[in-house]
């Protein structure tokens, strides 16, 4: 809002008076997107014991949503050839995919990539087993 000097000023509102003027428009929003990661065993498409009970919050999110898109992300640490890794990746994304697609998301709305040992959450040398590397990271809107 311009003053009569030209300069700006903010306009300030209560929570209560921006839901009673935007509410409709507030809660016509999507959902904000939510991101997640699961880990695998080495050189294996096989979740970690620990991430196979973290799917579940994945399934949680997804039921809060009528029509979810979900991208799933493979990635490996840096152990082994890269066209090998390159496979293993999408292997991993696919499996993600597979188990999203068993409890009842539409396969349409499931989009897979693998990058291999290309993105490192944890940068490391050549060759180097790193669990944190070894991820799918699955990013719902």
């Amino acid at each position: 809002m311009a003053a009569r000097d030209g300069q700006q000023s903010a306009l300030k509102a209560s929570e209560p008076e921006v839901r009673s003027t935007f509410g409709a428009a507030l809660s016509a929003l999507p959902a904000r997107p939510a991101t997640f990661m699961l880990y695998f065993v080495t050189g294996k498409d096989e979740l970690t014991a620990e991430s196979k009970a973290d799917v579940q919050k994945v399934l949680d999110e997804l039921s809060r949503r009528p029509s979810p898109d979900v991208l799933a992300i493979g990635h490996t640490d840096s152990v082994g050839a890269q066209e090998l890794n390159d496979r293993l990746s999408l292997q991993r994304a696919e499996r993600v995919k597979a188990l999203l697609v068993a409890i009842g998301i539409a396969a349409e709305r499931i989009y897979v990539a693998g990058r291999g040992e290309r993105e490192l959450l944890v940068p490391t040398a050549d060759n180097v087993d790193e669990p944190r590397n070894r991820r799918v990271e699955i990013n719902v809107r």
